[in-house]
């Protein structure tokens, strides 16, 4: 017989009850206990932690674009790896080798855009 609705997510909803607590804690002690001394220079917009110069609104460099989804990609590499790793042993020689291609392509991908010269600073 299942469980009515409210019973199965109970304990989702205490532990998101208790996390909303806490955060809504955190976020009072801080404005309590914190020194709140505001100037122009705390109050000023910034730029990827650089000193405050020029209109925000500026184009950045595309390579900071480049870099993040190079980021993106290869963080979401890692994400597939560990559930793939821990399956290995049931998926067999095609879950193997599905890998191995996918991890082919990404190899060639970040390849080719070393070779371009994409990940050159300077």
């Amino acid at each position: 017989m299942t469980q009515p609705l409210l019973a199965q997510y109970f304990p989702i909803l205490v532990f998101l009850g208790i996390a909303g607590g806490i955060a809504l804690a955190m976020v009072g002690g801080s404005m309590l206990l914190a020194r709140q001394k505001p100037d122009a220079e705390k109050l000023s917009a910034y730029e990827c932690g650089f000193a405050p110069f020029d209109d925000t609104r500026r184009r950045f460099d595309v390579r900071f674009y480049l870099v993040a989804i190079l980021f993106i990609i290869f963080d979401l590499e890692v994400a597939f790896l560990f559930p793939w790793a821990v399956t290995l042993g049931q998926i067999g020689w095609l879950g193997f080798f599905s890998m191995m291609s996918f991890l082919f392509v990404l190899t060639v991908g970040f390849i080719y855009e070393w070779r371009k010269g994409a990940l050159d600073w300077e």
